[in-house]
């Protein structure tokens, strides 16, 4: 386990395994870095995986977080682990990671992103954050499947029938349950962001753009956007695969940061 202590005095906490070239692994939405699990895995026989449990996600620490409070963990965490850091980002955890390259360019050796929902235009919660407003509303009612199910079909733009699953599911679960609110949370802070192009028009760190081609098509239009904007970015398919390739297919993201890592170290 590595912890540490942000600027801001907050405790900074990650699980850490392996040996080697460090990877940072920042997770997305709903979850605290187990669902990662298997992908790390697969990497820590050459390399040292810390996975962050994101500021965003702590339940022991007061919020909702802003994205530059989340940042500000991301640093904290890469100066604890002492050496060249190569960030792995996942949906809203890889808008962190963009916002943690604009922050301190010469900290990382590069990054792995994964699906970034990034504002192109309207704002992920819609017009006037409509979608976050109803889900709060459904939250406040302690209806908290139901709010999923609103973002995931409205925001995350899946089909009806799969946000209606997975909103059941999360609403069954103890463990996922009391993360709802925080998935709103983390809407909200990344609407707050607002358009970011141009400021990551100016990171010059390698980048990888890692998309699957059964995502929801907004989210390969925000990865095209990023690829316009970076400098340095290369784009991969992860052919067959949507949104949780790291559940669904772990060796093939597993060998997509291996091939990333080994280039951008030498």
């Amino acid at each position: 386990m590595l912890i540490t202590t942000a600027s801001d005095g907050t405790q900074v906490r990650a699980i850490d395994e392996g040996q080697g070239p460090a990877l940072l692994i920042l997770h997305p939405g709903l979850d605290d870095g187990r669902s990662w699990a298997k992908v790390a895995a697969l990497l820590t026989p050459g390399h040292r995986v810390v996975r962050l449990h994101r500021r965003q996600y702590r339940q022991d620490l007061p919020g909702p977080a802003t994205i530059p409070q989340e940042v500000q963990h991301v640093l904290a965490a890469a100066r604890e682990i002492g050496t060249p850091v190569l960030l792995v980002g996942h949906s809203s955890g890889a808008v962190v990671a963009l916002e943690s390259l604009v922050a301190a360019p010469g900290t990382f050796t590069g990054a792995v992103l994964y699906e970034p929902p990034v504002v192109i235009g309207p704002p992920l919660g819609g017009p006037g954050g409509e979608i976050n407003l109803r889900a709060r509303q459904a939250i406040a009612a302690g209806h908290p499947g139901r709010a999923l199910r609103m973002f995931l079909r409205d925001t995350v733009r899946l089909p009806a029938w799969a946000a209606f699953l997975s909103g059941l599911f999360v609403a069954l679960s103890p463990r996922l349950r009391p993360l709802v609110p925080h998935q709103i949370d983390d809407n909200e802070a990344i609407d707050q962001l607002g358009v970011r192009l141009d400021a990551y028009a100016g990171v010059d760190t390698p980048v990888l753009l890692l998309g699957g081609d059964r995502s929801p098509g907004h989210l390969g239009e925000r990865l095209d956007a990023l690829a316009r904007a970076l400098p340095r970015a290369e784009r991969v398919v992860l052919h067959g695969q949507g949104h949780s390739a790291h559940a669904a297919a772990p060796a093939k993201v597993a060998a997509a940061i291996e091939s990333f890592a080994a280039a951008t170290t030498g």
